[in-house]
């Protein structure tokens, strides 16, 4: 981040994602859908809904003001509330690569996230969110391979052999966790893995959207898809040299 700078540039797809989120779940009344599995019978269950969209909103702000200091880690530590409280439950009551799935997304949005506060400051905290980061693509390439029929049927139409690419791209996620994990070339890997989720949101998801702009669903895909986008970019800080400053992106 160059002196005086305001905005983290680098957090805008990780903040727009989270802010689009708070959006949707303040519009539906409801939470981000099998995201955010929320028991049906929760008690306060609307009131809750208003709280968890204003958090997400500020979260999101937060992430962008780099002098916020600790305060940016809102956000991340809201998606590690969502993967442990909400997300374990499930896989520990029907253990499913979906139900895996569903955590890993969120807990990558945790994990990458908190690079906005711990950056490239040396200490054994950046080693483990590294690593722990890393194992979330792994888990996101075994579910394309798991589901590759229902993956292909996602690639956009004009692409030819689209299962090919759902084993592609499957195989693409498992390629760069294991180098975020092993610390192998994990900078590149992380980089080229925010590259493709990037490419998921302009080339998949915004063209749905448009299709189905009324859809509750596409939106929140888009803004997910767009938040682990955020959340690969930042993981790079994780991935680089310790320095005893935070991430600035360079």
């Amino acid at each position: 981040m160059r002196a005086g700078r305001t905005i983290d540039t680098n957090a805008l797809p990780y903040a727009a994602g989270a802010i689009g989120l708070a959006v949707i779940t303040f519009l539906y009344r409801d939470f981000a859908l099998q995201w955010q599995p929320v028991p049906a019978g929760i008690p306060r269950r609307e009131t809750l809904v208003l709280v968890s969209a204003a958090l997400l909103g500020l979260g999101g702000l937060l992430a962008l003001l780099p002098r916020a200091g600790f305060l940016r880690l809102l956000l991340p530590l809201q998606y590690l509330v969502w993967a442990l409280a909400l997300h374990v439950p499930v896989v520990v009551a029907k253990p499913a690569v979906g139900a895996l799935l569903g955590f890993a997304e969120t807990f990558a949005l945790a994990t990458g996230g908190m690079a906005l506060f711990l950056g490239r400051r040396p200490g054994n905290m950046r080693t483990v969110l590294r690593i722990l980061f890393g194992l979330c693509p792994i888990v996101f390439g075994i579910s394309h391979l798991a589901y590759a029929d229902f993956t292909a049927s996602m690639v956009p139409a004009w692409l030819p052999h689209r299962l090919y690419w759902a084993y592609f791209t499957g195989g693409a996620h498992i390629a760069a966790g294991l180098a975020i994990v092993s610390g192998v070339a994990a900078p590149l890997a992380a980089t080229l893995l925010a590259v493709m989720c990037g490419g998921f949101v302009v080339l998949l998801h915004a063209p749905r959207v448009v299709a189905a702009p009324s859809s509750r669903l596409e939106w929140t895909m888009l803004l997910i898809a767009l938040s682990i986008t955020g959340a690969a970019w930042l993981a790079r800080g994780l991935t680089q040299a310790g320095r005893a400053r935070p991430f600035s992106g360079r």
